[in-house]
């Protein structure tokens, strides 16, 4: 399976909008350089502490479609507050592997359900339920470097 970067974000902190970046460099045992957790300033931050499965967080485009469609709206990349949006990729099928992205190895470690923080944030009732399931993946980081909007998803068998 080969997934095809769409976009690339980071925040600064929890009230700052997502942006979309060309290009984010991620070290082991910290996250994403620039981004919110990294800095220990993102709403679910242990001050001093990074927790492995708060490293990055990656969504399906195609669940963020469907869920548009299904619902009539149109929640953003940006909205839902995910470091890396990805297409042609199973993420739900990655919980527990090791995959590559550019190169950068990551290690799966649970779904990244959608929370009642994002859903008052979207002021969106149906955001909870119908992203359930379909909110992304959060993984941690086995080997650091960097990852282009050109770098593909490579899963190991």
């Amino acid at each position: 399976m080969s997934g095809k970067i769409e976009s690339l974000l980071i925040a600064q902190d929890t009230k700052s909008p997502m942006q979309n970046v060309n290009q984010i460099v991620l070290e082991v045992g910290k996250g994403i350089f620039g981004d919110r957790y990294y800095n220990q300033t993102g709403t679910y931050s242990n001050k001093g502490e990074v927790e492995p499965d708060r490293d990055v967080t990656i969504i399906e485009k195609e669940k963020i479609d469907a869920f548009n469609e299904t619902v009539e709206t149109k929640v953003s990349h940006e909205d839902l507050r995910r470091n890396i949006v990805v297409s042609n990729c199973d993420l739900n099928a990655l919980v527990d592997k090791e995959f590559q992205i550019g190169e950068v190895v990551l290690k799966g470690m649970r779904l990244c359900e959608p929370c009642d923080y994002l859903g008052k944030k979207l002021n969106n009732d149906a955001f909870l339920k119908g992203m359930m399931n379909k909110g992304g993946l959060r993984a941690k980081i086995i080997k650091g470097g960097s990852i282009t909007l050109t770098s593909q998803v490579e899963v190991y068998k």
